[in-house]
């Protein structure tokens, strides 16, 4: 590692990782304790970091991939082989392969992440983690109209969602909603729904380990209120990448949470299928909360989107429906018809056209969400005041 100044470095790339480095720091203590971290993931060698002075933020520690791993492990910031890539150049090594490959992933972005310090970067790739192991456990039953939840755990009230019953655990209850193993049941949700819980037990399950008088906090939130939809992201998510700017259509962070969008417009009506939202789970794989042995590629969610068009249809009452076994069937046809299947992919892996416009865009958002930092000395979640 070397300390210069970073827009004077042209190795340097624009994203990545940014850690301040705080008045009482040393920063050369800060790249030691970085590069003793780094090693811990057997990551140092892919890596350099620079001390930049930024005339509004002070001083800070970039952290970027090298140009020649860059370039080796995800060119054009394309993350999707990432796993291949290090399991090629580190075979054998399976402890912390998750934290390793959001790690690569987060050296590697365009977009710059920033941290107030090396705990709150740790933290955040923990939480990650997290999400990650709890989403691809979670089964759910597929429901747009109904939702249900255990009763042991939760009730419902109209005006604040499901919420706890007194005196049981955040924790064990979201489990329970999530991962069948915990109960024998499957249970029903909207997949914007199921991503608001797994991104919850993922920050649970940190804060119970590093800030439990946070976690308290929730849990007395919970056994009141549940907090959904618009302002779950408000308070919990970070949103980046934009229309302006998109990220690019093959750059995910294990842990994002992403919105792949129905380009057609028909299909799009019927209630739950205006796209799908998902998490990255690394490896390539995206959720698949309603067949979680059979998690999806870029490629196969993006078939499979395409084909609601063909699997929406109106019911006896002239509802308009999606019929999921004729999407089954056509999804199966265009993956054995090699031209057809360059024709949708052709299609559909291409940025999405803004809100209200069905023209020739595809389902690929320009935005992904993160959490917000949960540590107890540099807290970005405020909990709303009830």
């Amino acid at each position: 590692m070397s300390s210069s100044s970073a827009w004077s470095n042209p190795g340097l790339l624009n994203g990545g990782i940014q850690i301040s480095v705080q008045a009482a720091d040393d920063p050369d203590g800060l790249q030691r304790d970085w590069a003793a971290w780094l090693g811990t993931l057997d990551l140092l060698h892919w890596s350099q970091s620079f001390i930049e002075e930024n005339p509004e933020e002070g001083l800070q520690l970039r952290c970027t991939l090298r140009p020649d791993a860059q370039q080796q492990l995800m060119p054009d910031h394309d993350t999707l082989c990432l796993h291949r890539a290090l399991g090629q150049h580190d075979s054998g090594l399976l402890h912390g392969a998750l934290e390793r490959e959001i790690c690569v992933a987060l050296l590697g972005s365009p977009h710059l992440f920033k941290f107030a310090n090396l705990t709150a970067l740790q933290s955040h790739v923990r939480v990650r983690r997290n999400m990650v192991l709890a989403a691809r456990k979670t089964a759910l039953a597929f429901n747009t109209e109904a939702a249900e939840r255990p009763e042991a755990d939760w009730h419902y009230e109209e005006a604040t969602g499901f919420i706890l019953n007194p005196g049981r655990p955040l924790i064990p209850a979201l489990i329970a909603a999530t991962q069948p193993e915990a109960t024998g049941k499957l249970y029903d949700f909207s997949c914007y729904r199921a991503t608001e819980y797994v991104i919850l037990l993922g920050i649970a399950q940190e804060l119970a380990q590093h800030h439990p008088a946070l976690l308290a906090d929730l849990q007395q939130l919970n056994e009141r209120y549940a907090i959904r939809s618009g302002q779950f992201h408000d308070v919990f998510l970070i949103e980046y990448g934009s229309m302006a700017a998109p990220l690019p259509h093959r750059f995910y962070v294990p842990g994002d949470r992403l919105w792949f969008r129905n380009p057609d417009e028909r299909s799009s009506n019927v209630e739950g299928y205006e796209g799908s939202w998902v998490i990255y789970m690394g490896g390539g794989l995206f959720s698949n909360f309603w067949q979680r042995d059979r998690p999806f590629t870029l490629e196969s969610k993006a078939i499979e989107i395409f084909h609601w068009r063909h699997g929406a249809i109106h019911d006896k009452q002239g509802k308009l429906r999606m019929d999921e076994s004729v999407v089954e069937q056509h999804v199966a046809q265009t993956e054995q018809d090699p031209q057809a299947r360059s024709q949708v992919l052709a299609r559909m892996i291409r940025m999405r056209d803004p809100q209200g416009v069905y023209a020739e865009g595809g389902c690929i958002d320009s935005t992904r969400e993160y959490p917000r930092s949960v540590t107890s000395e540099h807290c970005q979640l405020v909990l709303p005041a009830l």
